[in-house]
């Protein structure tokens, strides 16, 4: 990617977390959630899918605990609202693409702008979603962005504990 970040996959991983696109300060950085705001490794900790809180400097680490980073859009912005909607449907096919070659089984969504550009749904609902996306199974979660004051801390560990309890800890 020239201005985003590496994506950090396996096949078949448990969830591969999706995020809008990369924020400047990961960009730089070179590391997913590296913003001073972002609560992504908090949540993601106190959630249950890491044993301690990570660092966006140990990022590719998150492969052992059987996920995964991305992004829809690999162009890097300040902030999600300076994308277009054109740049989502640009990404599109091939997004779709890399889901189907690494197969994961659950594909989380990070905000709802990220699933409602790829899908094309203007309504779109938090957590389990009817359809399937690259034939993983797809949740859409709070963004963590320390943006979105629209989710507390415990809200998104709530919202993200639900995913882990329904693909982590039932072994599908």
């Amino acid at each position: 990617m020239s201005d985003g970040l590496e994506d950090i996959l396996a096949e078949r991983l448990a969830v591969v977390f999706c995020g809008i696109n990369p924020g400047v300060m990961a960009a730089a950085q070179g590391h997913h959630f590296a913003g001073r705001g972002n609560r992504f490794w908090r949540t993601l900790h106190l959630a249950g899918f890491t044993p301690q809180q990570m660092r966006p400097e140990d990022d590719r680490t998150l492969l052992q605990y059987q996920c995964g980073l991305t992004a829809v859009v690999e162009r890097a912005t300040a902030r999600a609202d300076q994308l277009s909607p054109r740049e989502f449907v640009e990404a599109a096919a091939s997004f779709e693409q890399k889901i189907g070659r690494y197969a994961p089984r659950c594909v989380a969504f990070l905000g709802k702008a990220a699933y409602a550009g790829l899908s094309g749904r203007r309504e779109v609902t938090w957590g389990l979603q009817a359809s399937t996306f690259g034939n993983a199974v797809v949740w859409v979660l709070p963004n963590p962005s320390g943006r979105n004051l629209a989710f507390s801390q415990d809200q998104l560990v709530e919202a993200y504990r639900l995913l882990r309890m329904a693909v982590l800890d039932n072994d599908q």
